[in-house]
């Protein structure tokens, strides 16, 4: 597989080169600093997959990504992440990225890659299904949901849902027709019966379920 790897910290892109570079399967055709050098090392070499850093200077790689996709709906962008980086996650997977991989797990850098490859995506190095919004797993009421969820109520469920499609509280408030204040009431509610710190870790609760 060809890659392009691009982020601001030049440790990590020198790092990744000769990793990945090392591998039998895998070719670093170019590598970058911002998310300029994304879109221009996309255009120029059309890589299998771009791994990009989400957080950089300048322009950042979900505004690349965003560029990148639009113009080929079927490049296979997968983000390299920080665990401060939570905030993004869910951002980037609206997108329509394959996946994210934490930066300091380089092992498990060259697998997920290849797992990408296969069209599955990947999430901290695990490989999970598309993503499915009508949810499975367990029955509850009228509802199939992943178990992880089964203690929620219906209306926190369904805040649950619309997290993992990305909306923010201002999106699902008009989605699920409740004030924002309740939103966010549901919200605290949802964490604090799955025990979860945030709401990105919600959405990647009900995306691995």
């Amino acid at each position: 597989m060809r890659l392009i790897v691009v982020d601001d910290d030049r440790l990590v892109v020198d790092s990744l080169k000769i990793i990945l570079g090392a591998q039998p399967q895998i070719e670093v055709v170019g590598t970058g600093a911002n998310g300029n050098d994304a879109v221009s090392l996309y255009a120029e070499h059309a890589p299998d997959i771009a791994l990009l850093d989400i957080q950089m200077p300048g322009r950042d790689g979900l505004s690349a990504a965003r560029e990148i996709l639009e113009r080929d709906p079927a490049a296979r962008v997968v983000f390299l992440t920080t665990f401060s980086d939570d905030e993004y996650i869910v951002s980037a997977l609206k997108l329509g990225a394959r996946g994210y991989l934490i930066k300091t797990d380089v092992a498990a850098i060259p697998p997920a890659l290849a797992q990408v490859m296969d069209g599955k995506r990947v999430l901290e190095g695990k490989a999970i299904e598309d993503i499915n919004f009508d949810g499975a797993g367990v029955e509850v009421g009228t509802t199939r949901r992943p178990a992880a969820f089964v203690s929620l109520t219906d209306r926190e469920f369904e805040v649950a849902e619309l997290i993992a499609r990305g909306l923010d509280n201002k999106e699902i408030a008009a989605t699920a027709y409740m004030g924002e204040g309740t939103v966010r009431n549901r919200i605290s509610s949802i964490l604090a019966k799955m025990g979860l710190r945030n709401r990105t870790q919600i959405a990647i609760a009900y995306l691995r379920g």
